[in-house]
């Protein structure tokens, strides 16, 4: 029930069907449409151009399977000088389109990601046009009326190379598009027309506001399905949470942390983390506004331990030396209550305009660590630390995460149970017991690490709810399938 209050905006999903094939009576979806991008030299006019196959009438309770879905962008020659002048020669491209469904009253949203077929070279003169393609997820329309899809929100993740096929600093750059105004941007229909299934039990949850309700509390809203999932990297650790812990979630995380004095940053691999949710707090007392507050405790997990999994930073310290070291971070964990509940260390605030059902959520978290190096070489050379080269003290790690929520559905953000971007910074304190046999070296890495607040930013996946182990989340061993990317 908590994770249903603060995913009320989210949308049902269900699985996926890939390979479909198209049927007698399939039509086109061919879309050209105008997009504004943010790019490093601002906001740039882009073209995308949408391409698909859907059935010209279907059944309420049968799957449409779009297919042959191809989503070209046409990046203006504005805003490919930025790459060139770092030095791309080819680029690459995942694309994301938000998709709304909407039948009658009902309303469901999906993505659709593409890929390029390999990298396409950067011309030096003119616009580059990127053709992205894969499987996207089925619909199911639960109801009678015309089933519409229409394009929203585009993003994705731009990967320039070298001319040698080497990466660029940073290796990837985020793609944020927005629709312009004014303009059609409904792909396409289909005529959904015979006898209803049978309807699906009422949610046991309301959020007061019944006529504001959203996808994820309309058993008649289509069914959209989820994307078909890769296999986990092996260097991502096990995730587990506790099925009988009805307000158990667990998710993975990972991200990068500025190390200011090193002018460099540290790559951390992926985490989990393990949730609890705190019961939601409706609030009415703003006029025009409903917020939901949570409460809720979150501790990493490595191995049995409350730590992050080691990372492997080099830095040149002092500016010229090359220095390699694992960077071992423990959580001190949130104490417990008289009550037997851990003391929250997640703060979230949803604020719902009661006049447009738009919203804005603020979550924020904070964590408690120490920092422990081992394994450090020096040019190449190791050099013996001792057992317990660590910070002198805890220090707290903060971090924010931003959601909004249009009137017209479309989410864009951080939420607990969504997952997305937090930001935030660290300062580490100075070091002690570093050095073995009288050596003393907790000056050399307070004076190269400690000090100076440094940016942090972490992307969190979707977790997976541990009681329900829905497929869309989890995997069938109860372990979250989204594994997020870290980005800078």
């Amino acid at each position: 029930m908590a994770r249903s209050a603060v995913v009320a905006t989210a949308v049902l999903l269900g699985g996926m069907l890939p390979g479909a094939q198209a049927r007698a009576g399939d039509h086109e979806i061919d879309a050209d449409l105008a997009y504004t991008c943010d790019f490093p030299s601002g906001r740039q006019p882009v073209k995308v151009k949408i391409t698909a196959t859907v059935p010209d009438a279907a059944k309420p309770g049968e799957i449409i399977q779009p297919t042959d879905v191809l989503t070209e962008v046409t990046l203006p020659e504005t805003a490919l000088k930025d790459l060139a002048a770092a030095g791309a020669a080819t680029l690459g491209v995942e694309t994301r389109l938000t998709t709304q469904v909407a039948q009658k009253e009902h309303r469901a949203q999906t993505e659709w990601i593409g890929n390029t077929d390999g990298a396409v070279r950067v011309p030096g003169t003119g616009d580059l046009t990127l053709t992205t393609s894969g499987s996207v997820p089925f619909v199911r329309p639960m109801a009678s009326g015309d089933l519409a899809f229409t394009a929203a929100g585009l993003s994705g993740v731009l990967t320039p190379r070298k001319a040698d096929g080497t990466s660029l600093e940073p290796p990837t750059a985020a793609l944020a598009c927005t629709p312009d105004v004014e303009q059609e941007t409904t792909l396409g229909t289909v005529r959904i027309a015979g006898e209803e299934p049978a309807a699906t039990p009422e949610p046991t949850w309301s959020t007061g506001d019944d006529s504001k309700k959203t996808a994820a509390d309309d058993p008649a809203a289509p069914e959209v399905g989820a994307h078909k999932q890769k296999a986990a990297p092996a260097d991502v650790p096990p995730c587990v949470g506790d099925p009988n812990d009805g307000l158990n979630m667990v998710a993975y995380v990972t991200g990068y942390a500025n190390v200011k004095k090193l002018h460099s940053a540290t790559k951390f691999p992926v985490g989990c983390a393990q949730i609890t949710q705190g019961e939601t707090r409706p609030d009415f007392s703003q006029p025009g506004f409903l917020h939901i507050y949570q409460d809720s405790a979150v501790v990493m997990q490595y191995k049995g331990k409350p730590q992050l999994p080691p990372a492997k930073g080099t830095f040149l310290t002092f500016g010229f030396m090359p220095t390699t070291a694992v960077l071992e971070m423990t959580q001190i964990p949130p104490k417990t209550g008289a009550d037997g509940i851990q003391i929250p260390n997640i703060k979230s605030d949803i604020a719902i305009d009661l006049s447009d059902g738009s919203s804005k959520n603020i979550t924020l978290i904070t964590l408690d660590f120490t920092m422990r190096l081992h394994d450090v070489e020096v040019n190449g050379v190791p050099m013996d630390v001792g057992d317990s080269c660590r910070t002198s003290r805890p220090f707290s790690l903060s971090l924010e995460g931003r959601m909004t929520r249009t009137s017209d559905g479309v989410i864009d953000g951080y939420t607990l149970v969504g997952g997305g971007p937090l930001t935030g910074s660290v300062t580490i304190p100075p070091f002690s017991g570093c050095g073995t046999a009288g050596e003393d070296l907790d000056s050399l890495f307070t004076a190269s690490i400690s000090g100076e607040s440094g940016y942090v930013k972490q992307i969190q996946g979707a977790p997976c709810a541990t009681v329900s182990a829905d497929p869309t989340y989890c995997t069938p061993d109860g372990q979250p399938i989204a594994i997020p990317t870290a980005e800078r």
